[in-house]
């Protein structure tokens, strides 16, 4: 006989306190119930259950047996319905975080063609800036920019995006342009108060010196589009990604502010839980996302 249908029919016996409850849930008869569990107890050469004209209950070894056989009939049905969902169109509600300026600029975008590709699918996109816990916090997946703090979660690489200072044409007709980075010292910077340490630059001299500018900005923002247009109004100089500079530097409103450092590339990654198993949903946003971005970045947005 069937291993699995020995342990399932033993285990729906202890489940229902006997051998007629066990057959109506199985749909078999009791007699191919009573086999199954007779069969199971002769190949393992002991008895599982104590039975009484009144009532069936496991023996000590059977108790032990019950614990371990009803593990391996769970994973049994979830193997099933891993089966079955792979297999069935992506649906349900998926939940995502994103960094306020992509999530304005590059997402949404794109959302209305994913919604029509997949009409099962209903998002429910968090807009923010902070670290996000994607499972006690109840999201399906978030997209992240720059270095991934989390190891435990899974991630793929979407695109990349590069970091420069920049400024518009006003500012450095009125205050010049700074040379190399001890010049900033001298100059209006724009800060974006949502980052750790948000009053320090990181950057690389030419050299490949790692170097810290340490001043105090003349604004500081919690958002990087409002960083941007006090950029284009002649504000200052900020420090912020191609993927929201870009349109303003192609149509000449901002420009670098020292061409010469080496420009620092971030990547950008959809992230997820950890699992053997990826849900329909996420993996159908994620494929959807690699294939909206694959001609994005680092410079061209």
């Amino acid at each position: 006989m069937d291993r699995l249908t020995e342990m399932e029919a033993f285990a729906t016996v202890v489940d229902q306190g006997g051998f007629t409850d066990a057959a109506k849930k199985m749909g078999i008869s009791k007699s191919a119930v009573s086999k199954h569990v007779s069969s199971l107890e002769a190949r393992l050469g002991a008895r599982l259950l104590n039975r009484t004209t009144r009532r069936v209950s496991p023996t000590e070894i059977g108790l032990a047996y019950y614990d371990r056989a009803r593990r391996v009939l769970n994973d049994a049905g979830e193997a099933d319905a891993l089966v079955t969902s792979m297999q069935s169109a992506p649906s349900g509600l998926l939940r995502i975080s994103v960094a306020t300026d992509f999530g304005v600029n590059h997402l949404s975008p794109v959302l209305g063609e994913f919604l029509s590709e997949f009409p099962d699918i209903t998002v429910n996109m968090a807009l923010n800036n902070r670290y996000v816990e994607l499972i006690s916090e109840g999201f399906d997946m978030a997209v992240r920019i720059g270095e991934l703090e989390d190891s435990t979660l899974r991630a793929r690489k979407l695109t990349e995006t590069t970091k420069r200072m920049i400024a518009s044409p006003a500012y450095f007709k009125q205050y010049g342009r700074p040379e190399k980075i001890d010049d900033l010292n001298e100059h209006k910077l724009l800060h974006y108060s949502n980052q750790a340490n948000s009053a320090v630059w990181k950057l690389t001299a030419p050299s490949g010196e790692k170097r810290q500018v340490r001043t105090a900005g003349w604004l500081t923002v919690n958002d990087g589009q409002s960083l941007l247009n006090a950029c284009i109004g002649g504000l200052g100089i900020a420090y912020l990604p191609s993927f929201l500079y870009a349109d303003a530097m192609n149509k000449g409103l901002v420009e670098v502010a020292i061409p010469d450092l080496p420009v620092e590339t971030q990547g950008i990654y959809a992230v997820y839980p950890p699992g053997r198993f990826t849900q329909p949903k996420v993996r159908a946003f994620i494929d959807f996302l690699a294939h909206a971005f694959a001609d994005k970045g680092p410079e061209i947005w």
